[in-house]
């Protein structure tokens, strides 16, 4: 379990699980997100609501790890601009490490 700082006085945390950016992955929930100028803003909070409504009326079946994902951080009621760039880093190292673990295992086979 990891927790992101939601505020910047740092009163305010978020915790997020391998789950959660494990279906960040799974559905390509930062890809194109953010603007080319690089600034998380609330706009941007704004786009990833929408995507993932969209994703979740469009689908007919239930989906409980997106529902989860939804619940726990990015409807959060703490979940503003800058808990969404500090997912986003988060998930970013996240998916490195997930990387280089999944490098050096298949140096093993």
């Amino acid at each position: 379990m990891y927790k992101i700082q939601a505020n910047q006085s740092g009163t305010r945390s978020i915790e997020v699980s391998d789950a959660h950016l494990q279906t960040i992955k799974k559905y390509h929930l930062f890809k194109n997100l953010v603007d080319s100028n690089g600034i998380v803003d609330e706009e941007t909070l704004d786009k990833l609501k929408f995507n993932v409504r969209s994703l979740l009326e469009g689908n007919t079946e239930t989906n409980k790890e997106l529902l989860d994902l939804c619940l726990d951080v990015i409807y959060n009621n703490n979940m503003k601009a800058l808990g969404l760039h500090n997912l986003a880093l988060l998930y970013a190292d996240w998916n490195a490490k997930i990387q280089v673990e999944d490098t050096n295992s298949s140096d093993i086979d």
